[in-house]
């Protein structure tokens, strides 16, 4: 008998090996699992509909119940690995691709659904996990579906003299949030549509930009305050559904960027983080689950010593975790219980000039440091497309997107080391 189990245990171990190979991560089609062979996790194709498929921004809650929602495309899949992505890649980037639509993967048996079958270009990346429903806009319209049903009505319609675009919602789901731009931004954004064109003349050109808040109850468009700056990076707390979050959009170097607004006192706006040296910068800022911290990249000064910073919205206290030059992401996002921290490294190309940054990291507070662990190779890996790291719902998983298969996909990583 015991020899038996033996026989069983060890053909089990070998079904697992065949099943997971290590392998390593891209520079060719991989198959639907594997263990990375630098960093020794399993990876996995999270979605596996064929077209491309986009998970959300990283500060973007993509998850209701055991269910994430993400952005595919029908647009065939490259056939074969090029080695460096197509031009025809930023338009990619920017979620601008053909019959974009919204889909749903079942994160127990990774089951698949369409949940919008909109004919015009549809944005938004914005969820509330406690009534089921995610908001889109298509044009001048706001809607909402259930995940569940895929019931859609139709909430708000933008005026003619207010065209803007709705990026988060509050706890309650009482609040629609986002920023409105003038003509005079949105032609620039027209004339210089690069990133590289466009950034510093709409910081220097001073125009003005208004918060505003969409009434679901009421149907009514509020303002709530108008400054003559970048306001940007709109988001709601995820537990106080009075508590709003922007930024002072620009050179991060040149500008103290974070700020949150109570919406129902409108009160002059709070500063998160006051810049302390010259080139300091903070930004990719973040609520973190509980509401009650913001977290954000944080350089001391810009290029040189790396940190995530965290402010505690009732104390105002500061906190600081220090990271290597290669441990610096692009992105970062917390767990739960703050305990850990995940990453998704950068180029050699990106703002810390990382010689070997190209990963995806889980990071573990220590004192004032973190300790990183690296989880997926990301060498193969095109940055221009940011892999925007998630949690998954039951903290076992660090969910991602990449190209490292030559195609935009959606995959995770266990936060547990492969046992073979």
């Amino acid at each position: 008998m015991k020899k038996l189990l033996l026989i069983i245990l060890l053909l089990s171990q070998l079904i697992a090996l065949k099943a997971q190979p290590l392998l390593e991560t891209g520079g060719k089609e991989m198959p639907d699992e594997w263990v990375d062979n630098v960093t020794h996790h399993r990876v996995m194709r999270l979605v596996r509909r064929p077209g491309i498929n986009l998970s959300f921004y990283f500060h973007n809650n993509p998850f209701v119940g055991n269910e994430m929602i993400f952005y595919g495309s029908n647009e065939r899949q490259r056939e074969s690995y090029s080695g460096e992505l197509k031009t025809k890649a930023q338009e990619i980037y920017n979620l601008n691709v053909k019959d974009k639509q919204l889909y749903v993967v079942n994160l127990e048996n990774l089951k698949t659904r369409q949940l919008t079958y909109e004919t015009g270009k549809i944005q938004g990346e914005i969820v509330n996990p406690k009534n089921g429903k995610v908001y889109f806009q298509c044009q001048d319209s706001v809607f909402s579906v259930e995940v569940k049903t895929g019931r859609k009505e139709l909430l708000f319609v933008f005026p003619v003299d207010f065209k803007a675009s709705i990026t988060t919602v509050n706890a309650d789901a009482t609040l629609l949030g986002g920023a409105y731009a003038t003509d005079k931004e949105k032609e620039i954004s027209k004339r210089y549509p690069e990133k590289s064109q466009y950034f510093n003349r709409i910081y220097e050109a001073k125009l003005p930009r208004t918060l505003f808040v969409i009434d679901l109850k009421k149907r009514q468009l509020k303002k709530i305050f108008t400054d003559s700056a970048w306001l940007n990076h709109v988001q709601f707390s995820p537990t106080n559904p009075d508590l709003l979050m922007f930024c002072h959009e620009g050179p991060w170097h040149k500008v103290d960027r974070i700020w949150t607004i109570d919406v129902k006192t409108k009160d002059r706006p709070k500063l998160i983080h006051k810049r302390s040296m010259d080139r300091e910068i903070a930004g990719h800022e973040w609520f973190d689950k509980q509401g009650d911290y913001i977290w954000y990249d944080l350089q001391l000064p810009r290029g040189q010593t790396f940190f995530v910073g965290g402010t505690d919205l009732k104390s105002g206290k500061e906190i600081k975790y220090q990271l290597k030059r290669n441990e610096w992401s692009v992105h970062y996002t917390s767990a739960v219980d703050n305990k850990t921290f995940a990453g998704d490294g950068g180029d050699p190309g990106s703002v810390a000039k990382a010689p070997d940054g190209q990963y995806i990291y889980l990071f573990k507070p220590q004192g004032d440091h973190f300790e990183a662990e690296r989880l997926v190779n990301m060498k193969h890996h095109n940055y221009k497309l940011e892999p925007n790291v998630h949690y998954s719902p039951d903290g076992k998983w660090i969910i991602f997107r990449a190209n490292f298969e030559g195609f935009e996909g959606i995959y995770a990583v266990e936060i547990e080391k492969a046992k073979n």
